[in-house]
C-alpha cells in the first residue's frame, strides 16, 4: 500500500483545533512521524535491539501508547526468549484498527502481539520486562505522570526496563530556542511548510506538554529505577532507558 502524505495543516484552518490522533491522523501518521520525528526510524530499530537484550522468558514485554505497532513489530522481530508476549495499548480506535491490518501482514509469528484499545492508565502492568513509552509521556497530563511511572516499575521484574522517549524542554531559554529552530529546519528540509509546522504546533499546544532531561530523571528516580541513561538525542527528541 502505497503511504499516504501528510496535508492536514498545508492549508490554513478557519479554526485551530486540539491535536488528535482520528482517522485522518490514522491516515497519514508513518509520513508525519518520519518527517516530524528526528532519528524515528533509529529509535524504533534500536527498541528492538534493546528487547532483545533485556526481554526475560515467560514474561510480557508493553507497548504503552503504541499508535500503529512500530514498537511492537520491531521488539517482535527481535525478541527470541521462549513464552514472551507483546501487549501493545493505545486509546484511539482508529490506530489500534489500523496497527491490527499491519500486524497481520507481519511475516514473524514468533511472539504473539495483542494490540488493546484502552486508556494505557488503566492498563494492569505486570510480569513485565520490558515497557516502551515511545512518545507517550508527553500526552499525559504532568499531574498524573509520576503515578504511571510508579505503576510502571512495581509491574518490572527485576532487571526489567523502562524505554521512555519523549520530545524534551530545556530550562534555558537560549538552547530552547536552538533546538526548537533546528527541529523546525529539520521539518522544513522534509517537506513542510511554515504554515503547517505553525498550525501543528498550535494544534499540539495544550495536549503535549514537554519537559527537561532532568525532570524526566528525578520522575524515574522517584518511581524507584536503579539508573537512567540518555541513549538517543537528536535536537529536542530524546530516548531514556531505565532498569529496575
Amino acid at each position: 500500500m502505497t503511504k499516504k502524505t501528510d496535508a492536514i495543516y498545508a492549508a490554513p484552518l478557519q479554526e485551530m483545533i486540539d491535536f488528535q490522533f482520528n482517522e485522518r491522523v490514522v491516515a497519514v501518521f508513518p509520513d508525519m512521524i518520519q518527517r516530524s520525528v528526528p532519528g524515528y526510524g533509529m529509535i524504533i530499530s534500536n527498541i528492538g535491539i534493546l528487547a532483545a537484550k533485556y526481554a526475560q522468558a515467560g514474561s510480557r514485554c508493553y507497548d504503552l501508547g503504541c499508535s500503529l505497532g512500530a514498537a511492537s513489530l520491531a521488539m517482535r522481530q527481535r525478541i527470541n526468549q521462549p513464552d514472551c508476549g507483546i501487549i501493545a495499548v493505545d486509546n484511539s480506535p482508529a490506530m489500534i484498527e489500523r496497527g491490527r491490518e499491519l500486524l497481520a501482514r507481519d511475516s514473524v509469528p514468533t511472539v504473539p502481539v495483542t494490540m488493546v484499545c484502552a486508556d494505557l492508565q488503566e492498563v494492569a502492568i505486570e510480569n513485565a520486562s520490558v515497557v516502551v513509552l515511545n512518545f507517550t509521556l508527553q500526552f499525559i497530563p504532568p499531574a498524573q505522570r509520576l503515578a504511571l511511572i510508579q505503576r510502571i516499575f512495581a509491574g518490572l521484574k527485576p532487571g526489567g526496563i523502562l524505554i521512555l522517549s519523549e520530545k524534551i524542554a530545556f530550562s534555558e531559554p537560549g538552547r530552547q530556542h536552538f533546538h526548537e529552530e533546528l527541529h523546525h529546519d529539520f521539518k522544513r528540509a522534509n517537506g513542510y511548510s511554515d504554515l503547517e509546522i505553525s498550525q501543528k504546533r498550535s494544534a499540539l499546544e495544550k495536549v503535549m506538554i514537554p519537559e527537561t532531561l532532568a525532570c524526566h530523571r528525578e520522575r524515574l528516580q522517584a518511581a524507584g529505577f536503579s539508573s537512567s541513561d540518555l541513549w538517543f538525542q537528536c535536537f529536542n527528541f530524546a530516548s531514556l532507558v531505565a532498569i529496575k
